[in-house]
């Protein structure tokens, strides 16, 4: 598969957290065919496994390491690893996240009658749930960060990309935990960009907007693979018209890393989103 930028991160050590999902195994894989040694991090191993067997079958190096992004004892312990199997680490990217039920409402807006009728409201959401998803986001990236970028200090082209979303600009509905988290993630790629510019270490963010995966698929459709009412609000704030593909974040993923072609950018967090952050709905 083409490099769609011609980034070439040969000899380049990447460490890759949520490494046994959608998204950041793509994104692995990537790194791997720009040339880059990968390590992919991830709570289910078997997972990350299976996909770095997948990226050395291409040709590539990956190695998969088990870890829980919440430890910092077991994120030492891993970035050690890394270090003595591929190499001092020069990418990070801060994958690991998502969303609990239990800090998500059932309705977008509040009635008083819900207070009687079983719906899981704005009073009903769990605080442990609530703290589950601000620590799984944004502790799930602040501690791999502590536990790499001292092996970044003193080389160059090193850079560090967190995933935000679309939430951190714009919070959606139902989800209140994951929308503080992320816009957390967003205001923390900013400081940490100006906290490491004197080492040399560009900091910056992806912010994907609603891409369909297998994953989220049920959310998205129903049985019959007709969309849900809240695809169809999607798509409708959307001026493209449709939900992103995997592969169209290659280029943004390529770009920031590139230390040639962003190498005065740092502290930024672009929209891969279609257009959704910037239509008002009028």
């Amino acid at each position: 598969m083409k490099n769609v930028l011609n980034t070439d991160l040969t000899g380049k050590v990447a460490v890759v957290t949520g490494a046994g999902g959608v998204l950041c195994s793509h994104f692995a894989k990537i790194l791997a065919r720009a040339g880059a040694k990968v390590a992919l991090l991830d709570l289910n191993e078997e997972a990350a496994k299976a996909f770095a067997e997948e990226i050395v079958s291409e040709g590539g190096i990956a190695k998969a390491y088990a870890c829980n992004v919440l430890d910092e004892e077991i994120c030492k312990s891993v970035a050690e690893a890394v270090k003595n199997d591929l190499g001092t680490c020069d990418i990070l990217i801060n994958g690991a996240g998502g969303n609990n039920p239990k800090a998500t409402t059932d309705k977008e807006y509040f009635e008083p009658a819900d207070l009687t009728d079983g719906t899981k409201t704005f009073f009903d959401l769990d605080s442990k749930g609530v703290g589950f998803v601000f620590n799984l986001n944004f502790l799930g990236t602040l501690i791999p960060t502590q536990a790499f970028a001292g092996q970044m200090m003193g080389k160059e082209g090193c850079s560090i990309l967190n995933i935000s979303s679309m939430n951190a600009f714009t919070p959606l509905t139902k989800i209140p935990a994951y929308s503080g988290a992320k816009a957390a993630i967003s205001n923390f790629t900013q400081w940490l960009a100006v906290h490491f510019c004197k080492v040399g270490i560009r900091v910056n963010a992806i912010a994907p907007g609603f891409f369909s995966t297998k994953q989220n698929a049920a959310l998205l459709f129903n049985e019959d693979g007709t969309p849900t009412a809240r695809t169809g609000k999607i798509l409708a704030a959307t001026p493209m018209g449709r939900f992103g593909k995997t592969e169209e974040l290659e280029g943004a993923l390529l770009f920031l890393l590139n230390s040639e072609a962003a190498s005065f950018i740092t502290g930024v967090v672009l929209p891969v989103d279609g257009g959704f952050s910037a239509y008002s709905g009028v």
